[in-house]
């Protein structure tokens, strides 16, 4: 059963459900509902049926597609104050998930139940702006995505993943696997690369984590 507390954290991480009208308020308050998946359980699975639009409070979710060898595609990641945008497709489409999404970390999500998510599409311009705006980048994510797979070299997308998932302390806290999974390669060739990019110093391989040890360096690609 939902909180007042928990609505509270959900209408401060999406400003735009103050902007809706009273009866609106009333009906995403009266419906919403905040699920919580654990570190490494399942947002849902290829081809599942969409119940609810999805809306995450806080933590990180990672949508991707698995290939018939095994291999994982990473298409994107959804963290706080951000939407499975893929939800918007399946809810207007009314087809199954073209995709996979676990959770990375802990994470809170506010669910509206497709009936709610209808009935604010058609009824609230401030819903429905939202809705189009993030379906608008979704589409143009999918196509960097496709430049990027199909024109950068692996070590331009390991580079890029490696800037993007670094903390402020330039640790990107991600095993082999994971950033192979990220950048749709395999462990070895990825472990390859690090270990000609450590003897160059522009990172540091430990156990679990990779030490940026020069940014400018991947950024600028200067690599071996």
């Amino acid at each position: 059963m939902q909180s007042a507390h928990q609505v509270e954290r959900w209408i401060e991480r999406f400003p735009l459900v103050r902007n809706f009208s009273a009866n609106h308020l009333q009906l995403a308050r009266g419906t919403v509902g905040f699920p919580i998946l654990e570190a490494g359980a399942i947002a849902y699975e290829l081809q599942d049926s969409c119940a609810n639009y999805l809306m995450c409070i806080d933590g990180r979710t990672r949508v991707f597609r698995m290939s018939e060898s095994g291999r994982e595609m990473l298409i994107y990641k959804v963290g706080a104050g951000g939407t499975c945008v893929l939800t918007t497709q399946c809810l207007l489409s009314g087809g199954g998930f073209p995709a996979q999404s676990i959770a990375e970390a802990r994470t809170e999500l506010a669910a509206l139940p497709a009936d709610t998510f209808r009935q604010l599409m058609r009824e609230s311009d401030a819903f429905r702006d939202f809705v189009l705006d993030d379906y608008t980048k979704l589409l143009t994510g999918m196509f960097d995505l496709v430049e990027e797979v199909a024109f950068a070299p692996l070590e331009q997308r390991l580079a890029r993943r490696l800037l993007v998932e670094a903390d402020a302390d330039g640790i990107v806290w991600k095993t082999h696997q994971q950033l192979a999974s990220d950048v749709g390669s395999v462990r070895e060739v990825i472990s390859r690369l690090l270990g000609e990019w450590a003897d160059t110093g522009l990172v540091e391989v430990r156990r679990g984590q990779v030490q940026l040890m020069d940014r400018a360096g991947l950024a600028t690609g200067r690599m071996p």
